[in-house]
Order: structure tokens, then C-alpha cells, then sequence
């Protein structure tokens, strides 16, 4: 007597298919916030140290309006940065915006896709 193979039909195969599909896109859904949370955390250290460098250069007498003005060419400069044109973007690839403030006479750096990221989790909350 010969033995039978049991063999995998295709309503099997398609459930198991729709089960991988569902427990990936949950994984990718959760993925997502971790990849936010990451580009959040790389714009807050790269403002820290873009402000850093340009007050370094500030206390090394460099006039702060130059600095302002021009700040890739006075990171290039210090030569404290392998690349300013990466250090000078955010996670989401948005230039940051430096600007004077005139009243503490300080640098401030802002980024526009932190700002978003900030503003979308505050909602969520």
C-alpha cells in the first residue's frame, strides 16, 4: 500500500501569505515612528553642534553677523566638521535655519521638520 503526500492547497498558501502581509505591515507601521524618532534625535544633536562650532568661532573672534550670514564657510573653516553640507540639514534632509537674535545677541538654530515631528506627537498625545 502506497502512502499519500499530503500537499499544501492554495487556500493554505494565500492564508499564510495574508498572515505575513499583515504581521509586516504592522511591523512597518511601528518602524515608521522609530525612523521619526531617529531623524528627530539626529536634527536635535546636529543643531547642538552646529551651535557649538559657530560659538566656538564667535568666542575665537569672529563677528557674530559673519557667522550668521555664512555658516557653512565658517564650519568649513574650523575645521571641525568632515562634511558642513550634511552637517547643516536636518533628519528630513531641510536645511536648518540660523538666525540672530539680536536681543540675547545669540545664535538660534531651528529646524522646520523637527518643528512638524514635535507638533505631530503633541497632537497625538
Amino acid at each position: 500500500m502506497k502512502k499519500k503526500k499530503n500537499a499544501m492547497t492554495l487556500l493554505e498558501i494565500m492564508i499564510v501569505i495574508f498572515i505575513i502581509g499583515i504581521i509586516g505591515s504592522v511591523i512597518g507601521y511601528n518602524m515608521k515612528g522609530s525612523l521619526d524618532k531617529g531623524r528627530a534625535f539626529k536634527s536635535e544633536q546636529g543643531m547642538r553642534q552646529v551651535y557649538e562650532i559657530l560659538s566656538l568661532e564667535v568666542a575665537k573672534g569672529a563677528s557674530l553677523e559673519e557667522v550668521v550670514k555664512d555658516p557653512k564657510s565658517t564650519i568649513e573653516e574650523s575645521g571641525l566638521a568632515k562634511d558642513p553640507d550634511k552637517l547643516l540639514v536636518d533628519g528630513w534632509g531641510k536645511p536648518y535655519k540660523i538666525i540672530l537674535d539680536d536681543q540675547d545677541e545669540d545664535i538660534l538654530i531651528s529646524s522646520l521638520g523637527l518643528e512638524k515631528y514635535k507638533s505631530k506627537v503633541k497632537k497625538k498625545k
